[in-house]
């Protein structure tokens, strides 16, 4: 998510950049690193359809008008959704409550829980 926010402001920060940047020392596994890039990578490369889907789905809200934090952890999240097999889609919807929880204001956890659902029900 952090990546993908970095992106946002036009960075070329690393996964390493990012680590040393929020204090995390250890180091990540190879695995951990390949995940990340592939999620930023495919959010840059299917902006345009996410940002569609995100659109679609929050009625009476611009992507414009979302808190960086939070579009882009929708980003992260619609992409693992509708692009990564890997990954469940209700487990994506969970991963990205919680960094909210962490990372957002009190009301958008329930604001990504819900515009997130949304996007699932009419996806399948």
């Amino acid at each position: 998510m952090k990546l993908t926010y970095e992106k946002l402001f036009g960075c070329d920060d690393t996964y390493h950049d990012v680590l040393e940047k929020s204090g995390i020392i250890e180091e990540p596994s190879e695995a951990d690193i390949r995940f990340a890039d592939e999620i930023v990578s495919g959010v840059q490369q299917n902006l345009s359809g996410i940002d569609e889907k995100i659109s679609e789905a929050a009625v009476g809200w611009t992507i414009e008008r979302m808190p960086k934090v939070d579009i882009s952890i929708l980003r992260n999240a619609v992409y693992e959704m509708l692009f990564s097999e890997g990954t469940p889609v209700a487990v994506a919807i969970n991963e990205a409550v919680e960094l909210a929880k962490v990372y957002c204001d009190e009301r958008s956890p329930k604001f990504i829980n819900g515009l997130l659902g949304k996007i699932a029900r009419q996806h399948t």
